[in-house]
């Protein structure tokens, strides 16, 4: 996918959406809690990312213990292996579920456009975190069911077999570590999941960790040179950059399967991946299903400390939205609302729920363990860093820039690391400077 294509299809999604807003007339209406279960009724479709909880029949569950509070609607799933790729296609029409998870690649200030609001953000914010990642104008368009940390989900065996118990506190570090494991224990030290894509995109996820600074991806607004030596973005992609350059990672990235690197992590095939804590439980389960120990599978923070500590990003992962054309929006809400405050999800696949008080999971014990400090990413600013993103057509959120990276690192494709970061800095250079103009 190119980055033009994906502006292109923003742009589209925009003026479609617009137009069939004039038909639908559903739109500001706000997708309310209901407050009898007995009078909500309708089919609803619920679209996601997550085709493994349709093939294992677990979300199947989850719908038939929300029918028995609520009998009179029937929830049906439709999964889509590329979510973000098809959402946005379906997106040009009004035709895209009653609810569905929000998109990387829009921009917050599309929400109204496409979803219903769920309520005042000063009341949502008393019940949920992370409200402010989805609220425009006072009104909050989506509500994330979990809440993630950031890190590097690896396996404890292979690492200890490599004669490594401590986590590397330096990229440097982290780099002779993987070279360790390579050279002793013959294991892939690290999967791209580059085909897949999406796996790339959680890298941005790391800014504010380097720095131990909640407010850093804000300051990408002011910032003239995000790729520049010192700062959190240079500091995230030459690690990826290096480990790619150092043959580091698998062989051929264009043949990575995420299904696949899940198995392959937990049989010891692969030493690790930077990915979410919500990849945690899934990564013990592959283990479990292929024989081995589950508890191989662990979690540890970039390796960078700031004042002796560790930090992790913690940040929501996709937050859940009710289709603004949607004529079920009652049946819609109360399938969000039951979902994050009382299907026990979040808590079974050991994740960090997004209600208010409620305690981290056991997954991330070894964080707790060893004082990791989580931090929020700030994203008050994350308008106007969208806006110098869109212009700049680089994609900080997208997978594009990073796969190019990756090619770059590989020999796939012209340059090298600075030659590649001067091209990204005085892309975003030119578009803040046009945008402040």
């Amino acid at each position: 996918m190119r980055r033009s294509w994906v502006a292109l299809v923003a742009a589209t999604m925009v003026a479609a959406t617009a137009c069939s807003g004039q038909e639908d007339g559903g739109q500001g209406e706000i997708a309310a809690p209901p407050s009898d279960p007995a009078k909500v009724s309708g089919e609803i479709t619920v679209l996601t990312n997550r085709t493994d909880q349709i093939a294992d029949g677990t979300l199947k569950k989850y719908a038939a213990e929300f029918r028995k509070v609520y009998p009179g609607v029937k929830v049906k799933f439709e999964g889509l292996t590329d979510y973000e790729g098809e959402t946005k296609i379906r997106m040009n029409t009004d035709k895209y579920g009653d609810v569905l998870l929000i998109p990387n690649s829009l921009s917050v200030e599309q929400y109204p456009t496409f979803f219903a609001p769920l309520g005042k953000a000063e009341d949502l914010s008393a019940k949920f975190d992370y409200t402010d990642h989805a609220t425009v104008d006072g009104q909050v368009y989506g509500l994330a069911n979990i809440g993630v940390a950031n890190g590097f989900v690896y396996n404890k065996a292979v690492w200890k077999k490599a004669g490594i118990t401590e986590w590397p506190a330096t990229p440097e570090e982290f780099i002779a570590d993987l070279q360790t494991i390579k050279a002793k224990t013959g294991v892939t030290p690290y999967y791209t999941n580059y085909k897949d894509g999406w796996p790339l995109t959680n890298w941005t996820n790391a800014v504010g960790s380097p720095t131990c600074d909640p407010g850093a991806y804000d300051a990408l607004a002011a910032t003239e040179k995000p790729w520049s030596q010192g700062s959190d973005l240079h500091t995230i992609d030459k690690l990826l950059y290096t480990i790619v350059d150092k043959k580091l990672s698998e062989t051929d990235p264009t043949t990575t399967n995420w299904e696949d690197s899940k198995s392959k992590i937990g049989t010891g095939e692969v030493a690790s991946m930077w990915l979410g804590s919500w990849a945690i439980s899934q990564m013990r389960a592959a283990a479990e299903a292929a024989g081995e120990n589950p508890e191989d599978i662990g979690f540890m923070p970039f390796p960078a400390q700031k004042d002796g500590k560790f930090c992790s990003v913690l940040r929501p992962d996709y937050q859940y939205a009710v289709n603004v054309h949607s004529d079920r929006k009652a049946a819609a809400r109360a399938w969000i609302d039951w979902y994050i405050t009382k299907s026990g999800q979040a808590a079974a696949e050991g994740s960090i729920s997004s209600v208010k008080g409620a305690p981290l999971p056991d997954t991330l014990k070894d964080f707790a363990d060893n004082d990791v400090t989580l931090i929020p990413q700030h994203q008050k600013k994350r308008a106007e860093v969208n806006e110098i993103d869109k212009a700049s057509e680089i994609g900080i959120t997208a997978q594009d820039y990073r796969q190019k990276l990756v090619d770059v690192a590989r020999g796939a494709a012209d340059g090298d690391m600075d030659s590649y970061f001067d091209e990204l800095n005085g892309k975003w250079s030119e578009a803040q400077q046009t945008l402040g103009g």
